[in-house]
């Protein structure tokens, strides 16, 4: 089996999309995702990307996908996002997600950045045993805070 590690192309946004699809159901919110294939070839490959995705692909099948942004740390400085690493229910434990890290490892050295982060699900205790396997460190002692999109408009509203 050869896994081909390479960066994503416009093209490949249909199956990137069902690997999302995949995950939102493995992370049991089957109906949270609202992004379209069309907002993903838009923000990806538009004037101004607003990430940069890596895909793991076997006999021309993506069966894995790591995808990451910019962000910047006040204390450190330059840094990445990784959003998700993917890796295809049918196709874990066969080395594609490790495959996948050491790719968005590499890309963030390559930028020069100070930190990659990301989080994990607090019961997905797979994907925390590898990650700190690979030695990150999973910061138990923080919280998560967002504001969906109706949050953000009731926000507004009271300004």
């Amino acid at each position: 089996m050869q896994i081909t590690i390479r960066n994503s192309r416009k093209e490949d946004m249909p199956q990137v999309y069902k690997l999302i699809n995949e995950l939102a159901i493995f992370e049991k919110e089957p109906d949270a995702v609202i992004i379209t294939i069309k907002d993903l070839e838009d923000d990806g490959f538009g004037k101004i990307p607003q990430f940069h995705c890596f895909v793991a692909e076997i006999d021309s099948k993506i069966v894995g996908l790591a995808l990451v942004y910019n962000r910047y740390s006040t204390w450190k400085g330059r840094a990445i996002h990784l959003e998700d690493l993917i890796v295809s229910d049918a196709m874990r434990g066969k080395g594609i997600g490790s495959k996948l890290l050491d790719k968005v490892v590499k890309y963030g050295y390559e930028l020069g950045v100070k930190r990659i982060s990301w989080e994990v699900l607090d019961w997905n205790e797979p994907a925390i045993t590898f990650y700190e396997k690979n030695g990150a460190n999973v910061m138990r002692d923080w919280n998560v805070v967002q504001l969906n999109e109706k949050a953000i408009i009731n926000y507004i509203s009271k300004l």
